[in-house]
């Protein structure tokens, strides 16, 4: 079983920034990002590690990046750990599996979330105003059921400890400028559109999903990840069934879990049982093989 790895240690590497899950360094002038096993939850980072995560992580964006080229650039530069400029190479034992030398990009300041079914803060906003982030929705609409057509529901981008929020198209346009705005809710849902229907040959229903950009000499690029468990809610399309939540392949079971608990969302984060973090680790491995056909 390979070591779980929530912190990584390269003194010869100049650290970018640590985030909820990966540890960055500057690399000249691309960026190695490496994808840890921490996760988070109502945007609060638990204490344990879920083993395979940054593995998992890595891999399922590393597909959907290299399969979605056609839409999209990407940043990705290498996952090969033997092609890293020195001296990364020597932490082989940190990175292996888990990181990527990137392109640097500017990134843009929103979340470009779709959404094709109604669940998570969605189902509470459509509950609460029948529309999310102003798009007007049909009345009568169930927690799960799949929304007429693909929506972009962009957020706010938080810093840690903080939460993101949902946003209407205008402020994206106020944010970005039109052009750009029009771009990114197009390629969002372009994305979305040709993932769900790939997914759905592997037996994932993709509810919703996030993406963040960066542009790069005018260019558009997709950064950071892709479709993973961390960023999309995967639910399994056998039984699938509206009206009620659905078992999943990503971190809503742990979300699910803390729900339970007489918790505030506000750190310190409670413990974390071995169980939760077993089972945890295995529906992201589980993603992973359908997605990808890698299993670990």
């Amino acid at each position: 079983m390979q070591p779980v790895i929530t912190h990584t240690d390269c003194p010869e590497l100049k650290l970018h920034s640590r985030g909820k899950v990966r540890d960055i360094y500057e690399l000249g002038d691309a960026l190695l990002i490496v994808a840890t096993d921490r996760i988070s939850a109502f945007d609060v980072i638990m204490d344990e590690g879920i083993p395979y995560k940054g593995v998992v992580l890595t891999q399922i964006s590393k597909f959907w990046f290299e399969r979605m080229s056609s839409i999209i650039p990407h940043h990705i530069i290498s996952t090969d750990v033997s092609k890293f400029p020195a001296p990364a190479d020597r932490y082989r034992d940190q990175l292996e599996g888990r990181s990527m030398l990137v392109r640097k990009t500017r990134p843009l300041p929103v979340e470009c979330i779709a959404r094709g079914y109604l669940a998570g803060s969605g189902w509470k906003e459509y509950r609460s105003d029948q529309s999310i982030c102003g798009v007007s929705l049909p009345p009568g609409l169930e927690e799960s059921q799949e929304l007429p057509a693909p929506i972009f529901t962009p957020s706010t981008k938080a810093e840690i400890g903080a939460h993101d929020e949902n946003i209407p198209f205008s402020r994206v346009i106020e944010l970005c400028g039109e052009e750009l705005a029009v771009h990114l809710r197009d390629t969002t849902l372009a994305i979305y559109r040709q993932a769900a229907k790939f997914a759905a040959e592997k037996g994932i229903v993709i509810a919703d999903t996030k993406f963040e950009f960066g542009v790069d000499n005018g260019t558009l690029i997709w950064i950071d990840e892709a479709l993973t468990p961390d960023s999309s809610r995967f639910w399994p399309q056998a039984g699938y069934t509206p009206g009620r939540p659905q078992p999943s392949f990503d971190k809503q079971f742990l979300r699910d879990y803390l729900e339970t608990l007489d918790w505030n969302k506000n750190a310190p984060p409670p413990p974390l049982p071995d169980d939760i973090v077993q089972k945890t680790s295995e529906k992201y491995r589980e993603a992973l093989r359908r997605i990808t056909g890698i299993e670990i």
